[in-house]
């Protein structure tokens, strides 16, 4: 990947649906080179388009990070399960003193107990969580600095 390629990457993040010839233009290259570059990074898996809603705005008005410890050597099979559930929108396996972090989204706190209760309670390896609701979002970007 060299420098035209993070180039292209900073301007697709910013609006994914960016035309070809706009990149070229902005960039000084022909709508052919950023054809070819985009291809490829999608190809190799170094880039993916898709559409990241903002899941406030579409009725959810319980979003909450979970930190979840897990049984010694559960961590991976307990994010897996997790990341299976519908009204989980994150999962990530960490180091610290949770093992896993959910981003979830419900239409209520009563959902967001009933949720943590009966769902992610039940699944095996899962030790103690602990629950973080989002007051309000200040910053929501899934660029990564190039």
């Amino acid at each position: 990947m060299d420098e035209l390629d993070q180039r292209i990457i900073g301007l697709l993040q910013i609006d994914g649906r960016i035309p070809n010839a706009e990149i070229a233009r902005k960039l000084g290259v022909s709508e052919g080179t950023i054809r070819r570059r985009v291809g490829r990074l999608l190809q190799e898996d170094v880039i993916r388009v898709t559409v990241v809603p903002n899941i406030e705005k579409m009725g959810y008005g319980a979003t909450a990070l979970v930190g979840v410890q897990t049984r010694p050597g559960r961590a991976d099979d307990v994010a897996e399960s997790l990341a299976q559930l519908e009204e989980v929108h994150y999962a990530a396996v960490t180091t610290g003193a949770f093992d896993v972090f959910l981003w979830i989204g419900l239409e209520s706190a009563q959902r967001l107990g009933d949720f943590l209760h009966n769902k992610v309670a039940a699944v095996e390896g899962v030790q103690r969580t602990e629950t973080f609701i989002n007051l309000g979002i200040k910053k929501r970007t899934y660029g990564v600095p190039l």
